[in-house]
């Protein structure tokens, strides 16, 4: 029986029945949205010309903004690659035999990995993930698809719909992106304005992608479609660890299909501060709107008090004008001290208390590793689940959109993984070079004839890929050594020949 590669059903009426189960979700999105950044995430009948409602305060938008940089600092460092290529046992098993070979592998892969990184910065992989990380902060949500001819696109929550089984894996992903009808190639703008009489340039329309994994889970496909029709070349299919396609949660909850956010964790408290915020806004307005009251049965005149300028007299009494005073700062000091209260721990959540970077200088490999500790300590594993979710299949699908542009040699299926560090270890290389500064300042204390046993040339190729540095240029290759020694020793064998030739040739010339 031959493989089922389309679904069933429409995926407009597919989508339709999957919104009813994201919907909650959505709901709670925008909420979080209303107290944190509006604009990062709407009502799905928003565009760019909607006027969004201000919050009366910033610490929702500082938190989420200061958790998010602190998010992207830890899983994409600027100085070094955010995974690791490693090679399976069976080829590490090889490599054991040919210590030189496996130097010059390692050599190779840590170029990978630095190619990898140079692509992310220049093809604004980097800022596509900052705003995924601000989204998931908020919604809990967001699907990254990275097409094999190269980008990155993000999907927010309300244009997307998964299903998950009840272990978490994906099962289905359906998309819906609009599309100007001036846009759509000529071949499928006959069928979308088939039977229509009101189709106009600038008309809208949906196009569907659906990715469903195969009965077998060995691998996903994919097709189009416009106004329920299939659209013809659009089909294909992925092995499971290479879809494009990254669906990504903030918290996991068993049994649900979606994620939850970080910001509905403290919902309450953002509730109250923005509340509060409000209330003592429109105080201080009031305050600032002074109004004078004038006794109407004084000697003051209220038309000679209007005209009046700076510096000039008029008859009246001082008793007969008053200022507005409004007798209720007690009340609202003690809101204010309740804002204060919510900030505080508001501040502790979302880690704006903590400063681990310096200023003006480079972040180092310490501070790296100081944020990803402090975040897996404060989000309860949080950066693991990301780790997993996001940096792994990003490494992977980055891997196999190098190979499919040509950036990158096809490397054999099976050989080569990149693995993720993440938590207390150090990020990519930079754990390996702890190990190589320890085992070095155990083997100053050891006998020098163990001393002895250390390979120059290893030991130096480890710490340059621990470092992720490129060596060529700088480090000797064993050759270059090879002929450097055999030129010294041509030249000491010369200069020991030289006095026995130059006395035979004395000699010769007295005979």
């Amino acid at each position: 029986m031959a493989e089922q590669k389309r679904l069933t059903e429409s995926l407009k009426k597919t989508y339709e029945k999957m919104v009813n189960d994201r919907q909650p979700y959505v709901d709670r999105a925008i909420e979080c949205a209303k107290y944190t950044i509006p604009s990062l995430f709407h009502d799905d009948t928003n565009d760019g010309n909607t006027a969004y409602t201000t919050p009366y305060q910033s610490i929702g938008s500082r938190g989420v903004n200061n958790l998010a940089s602190k998010l992207l600092l830890a899983m994409l460092p600027p100085n070094e690659p955010f995974f690791r290529l490693s090679t399976s046992s069976e080829v590490n098993a090889e490599l054991e035999k040919k210590p030189t070979i496996r130097q010059q592998v390692e050599k190779e892969l840590a170029k990978i990995e630095r190619d990898i990184m140079k692509y992310i910065e220049t093809h604004q992989i980097r800022i596509t993930i900052a705003e995924l990380l601000k989204v998931l902060v908020i919604t809990g949500n967001g699907l990254l698809y990275l097409p094999p001819q190269g980008g990155i696109k993000l999907y927010k929550l309300h244009n997307y719909v998964v299903q998950r089984d009840g272990i978490g894996n994906v099962i289905k992903i359906i998309t819906r992106e609009k599309i100007a009808f001036s846009a759509l190639p000529d071949e499928l703008k006959a069928g979308v304005a088939k039977g229509k009489d009101d189709v106009k340039e600038d008309t809208m329309v949906d196009i569907f992608t659906c990715v469903f994994r195969s009965t077998d889970g060995d691998v996903f496909y994919s097709y189009q479609e416009i106004e329920e029709e299939v659209v013809a070349g659009t089909e294909n299919q992925y092995p499971v660890d290479s879809t494009p396609y990254i669906p990504v949660r903030l918290f996991k909850q068993d049994g649900e299909h979606y994620g939850r956010s970080y910001a509905e964790e403290y919902l309450g408290d953002l509730r109250q501060v923005e509340s509060l915020s409000k209330s003592l806004g429109e105080f201080y307005a009031i305050c600032a709107n002074i109004i004078l009251m004038v006794n109407p049965t004084g000697i003051t005149s209220i038309r000679d008090l209007s005209k009046a300028k700076s510096g000039d007299f008029i008859v009246g009494r001082r008793d007969d004008v008053q200022a507005l005073m409004i007798d209720k700062f007690a009340d609202f000091q003690t809101a204010n001290v309740g804002i204060k209260e919510i900030e505080g721990r508001l501040s502790f959540a979302f880690l704006l208390n903590s400063a681990v970077q310096r200023q003006g200088e480079r972040v180092t490999a310490e501070e790296i590793r100081y944020v990803a500790g402090e975040l897996e300590d404060t989000l309860g594993g949080v950066y693991s689940i990301l780790a997993q979710e996001l940096q792994l299949p990003l490494a992977k699908r980055l891997l196999n959109q190098q190979q499919a542009i040509g950036a990158m040699a096809q490397l054999p299926k099976g050989t080569v993984e990149p693995a993720i560090t993440t938590g207390l270890e150090a990020l990519g290389r930079g754990h390996d070079l702890n190990k190589i500064d320890m085992f070095l300042q155990y083997l100053q204390v050891l006998p020098p004839q163990i001393q002895q046993m250390i390979k120059p040339e290893g030991l130096l190729s480890s710490i340059a890929n621990s470092l992720g540095l490129d060596t060529e240029g700088i480090v000797k290759t064993p050759e270059e050594l090879q002929a450097e020694m055999q030129q010294q020793q041509q030249m000491a064998l010369e200069q020991q020949v030289a006095p026995q030739v130059a006395e035979q040739a004395m000699t010769s010339g007295e005979g």
